[in-house]
């Protein structure tokens, strides 16, 4: 991998990792209710189903999953609902002066919360597939390049968790009660909003 793919494939690949969608969303409402390291440690959790993905979308079972419409609507119908579930759940969620603290879900349950979005997305195989053929040298042997890839992906995945988290942490000493349940309803209504928008979207 030359330096000039290099130079085109960080910030091209930045740009899809700071968008803001429901987990990096997640990791800045935990920031903000719970401090910087456990919303950097809650965003972990979409780790492990990206690697996975890359590593599908490199051995070429990726294309088999883009094209199979039976396979990729039960993916995205369960994701939306699980997406649509969770922000349910923070939208009803009492105000910080009823239970005495603000949501204080173990580390694990966060972190778990994140793995099971990131894995209820398969519009992510949908990037993948498309995005990291751009960056390869079909002349040289792939497995590499794409491990190359991918683990500069994840990299830059954990430094855009780190962002949120912290412009998250940044707001947490301005958060009083009432304030906090404002962001626990907008963050519930902005995945609620994301589980309908990627039900009723139609596949790349």
């Amino acid at each position: 991998m030359t330096l000039a793919t290099l130079a085109l494939f960080i910030p091209a690949c930045f740009a899809l990792n700071i968008a803001p969608g429901p987990n990096n969303v997640l990791a800045f409402s935990s920031g903000a209710r719970r401090g910087f390291f456990v919303g950097l440690a809650g965003g972990m959790g979409r780790m492990l189903p990206f690697a996975a993905m890359i590593g599908i979308v490199g051995v070429g079972l990726g294309a088999v999953l883009a094209t199979s419409e039976t396979a990729f609507n039960m993916v995205k119908f369960a994701g939306a609902a699980y997406l649509i579930y969770v922000g349910w759940r923070m939208w009803r969620s009492a105000p910080m002066a009823e239970t005495g603290a603000p949501l204080d879900e173990p580390i694990a349950t966060l972190v778990r919360r994140d793995f099971l979005i990131a894995i209820g997305n398969p519009k992510a195989i949908a990037i993948f597939t498309a995005f990291f053929p751009q960056f390869t040298d079909l002349a040289q042997p792939l497995a590499p390049q794409y491990a190359a890839l991918g683990g500069l992906f994840l990299g830059l995945e954990c430094l855009a968790v780190a962002l949120y988290a912290g412009f998250g942490a940044g707001f947490q000493s301005l958060l009083t009660p009432a304030r906090l349940h404002r962001l626990n309803r907008g963050v519930g209504g902005f995945l609620i909003f994301s589980g309908f928008a990627l039900a009723l979207n139609e596949r790349p």
